[in-house]
């Protein structure tokens, strides 16, 4: 790694099934970026992938590579020269590979071909901020080791990929506090608008907005939570738990979101209006 940018760290589908351990899911927050790139590069869907934040990242590879690069759209170059977004793309040994920032959106994902090989903690190579399981996030001057390719890359001139939100709607459920609130803030709920705040990380979405009453004052004792449970800590606005999430807490959870409308949520910049609207019952 020459340069990490705002955040890069490993990731790959992540751990899920130890929450009664205590221990989140994690893994790419836009889970069919980091699957398509993959796929463009030949490798299994469980490789590991670098997820980046904001501003890119810059690796020499010691070895010719196969690379490809999604998620949130960004200029590629390779030693200066412009690379294609959303392809396979092939790096020479020692060539610089640069991930600008992104265009729009939040996330990228760079796939190299035969994955990142780092040690897997848990059956997963992803990196967890909030436990701390995995490697940590890269630095500046990291290197990385790399696994043998499996499969040829794919070969098309570009792979079609969601462009990031300018609203983001979430279809949600209700949680099992619902009741905590007053009638007045479920509607409120689900029928204001919100928008994405800058204090959100891999742990959260976090939003500003109308806060929301509680019916029920007394304190909640923890209890699980779920990938997608919108909590709703004492300032009244309401958190999307992501990848990082613990996997109990204590603030009431008003609702769960549709874990199809995650990665959309990984992508929305600070400022988007966020809706979340009643999912209709199956």
């Amino acid at each position: 790694m020459v340069r990490v940018g705002a955040l890069a760290t490993v990731q790959d589908l992540g751990r899920p099934g130890h929450a009664r351990l205590g221990v989140p899911r994690s893994g790419a927050l836009d889970a069919p970026a980091a699957a398509l790139v993959n796929r463009l590069v030949g490798n299994a869907p469980e490789a590991a992938v670098l997820d980046t934040t904001l501003n890119g990242c810059t690796v020499r590879p010691r070895r010719a590579v196969t690379v490809a690069v999604g998620g949130a759209p960004c200029r590629v170059t390779v030693d200066g020269r412009p690379a294609a977004w959303g392809t396979a793309v092939r790096v020479p040994a020692g060539a610089l590979l640069d991930v600008g920032p992104a265009d729009a959106g939040v996330r990228g994902c760079l796939a190299v071909s035969g994955g990142i090989a780092v040690e897997p903690v848990l059956g997963s190579r992803s990196t967890d901020l909030l436990s701390g399981l995995g490697p940590a996030p890269l630095i500046d001057g990291t290197v990385l080791p790399l696994g043998l390719p499996a499969a040829p890359h794919g070969r098309v001139d570009v792979a079609p990929q969601p462009a990031p939100p300018r609203e983001l709607v979430l279809r949600v459920t209700p949680g099992p506090r619902e009741d905590w609130f007053t009638r007045a803030a479920v509607r409120t709920f689900t029928s204001r608008a919100y928008r994405v705040s800058a204090s959100g990380n891999r742990i959260g979405l976090r939003t500003e907005g109308p806060a929301l009453e509680r019916a029920v004052t007394r304190e909640l004792p923890s209890e699980g939570m779920v990938l997608g449970a919108v909590q709703v800590p004492p300032d009244g606005r309401p958190v999307v738990f992501l990848a990082d999430h613990p996997t109990t807490g204590g603030y009431p959870g008003i609702a769960v979101v549709r874990a199809a409308d995650l990665p959309a949520a990984a992508q929305a910049v600070p400022g988007t209006p966020v809706r979340f609207v009643a999912a209709r019952r199956r």
